[in-house]
């Protein structure tokens, strides 16, 4: 069974920067899509970005020009550059790789402080 690890959540200032990663523990093929989820306490699950797998991008408009995902095929890893962080940012962040079948990471906390 493969599993996502994200990694790289954490505690940022409002105006800062983090990089979230998700890593496969093995590589997967014939990947659709790979992308990332947030879900804020007391809010549902909401799309954050995706990338498919000829490179295009998708943005939500909440994050568009301050977020960048970007893929590692070979390491079947995506990543979430955000920048320009805001208090509405924090929540917990999930990774979607899509194939025949769909996975889900266990999620990273990230906390946007005013």
């Amino acid at each position: 069974q493969v599993q996502l690890v994200e990694s790289g959540g954490g505690l940022v200032q409002a105006g800062g920067s983090l990089r979230l990663s998700c890593a496969a523990s093995a590589r997967i093929f014939s990947i659709n899509a790979m992308g990332w989820y947030r879900q804020a306490p007391g809010k549902q699950r909401e799309f954050v970005a995706d990338i498919t797998s000829g490179g295009g991008t998708n943005y939500a408009d909440s994050v568009k020009g301050r977020f960048t995902i970007s893929r590692d095929n070979p390491k079947s890893t995506v990543y979430l550059q955000m920048n320009s962080l805001k208090p509405e940012d924090t929540a917990v962040y999930y990774c979607r790789v899509t194939t025949s079948i769909e996975y889900w990471g266990q999620g990273t906390q990230v906390t946007v402080s005013s």
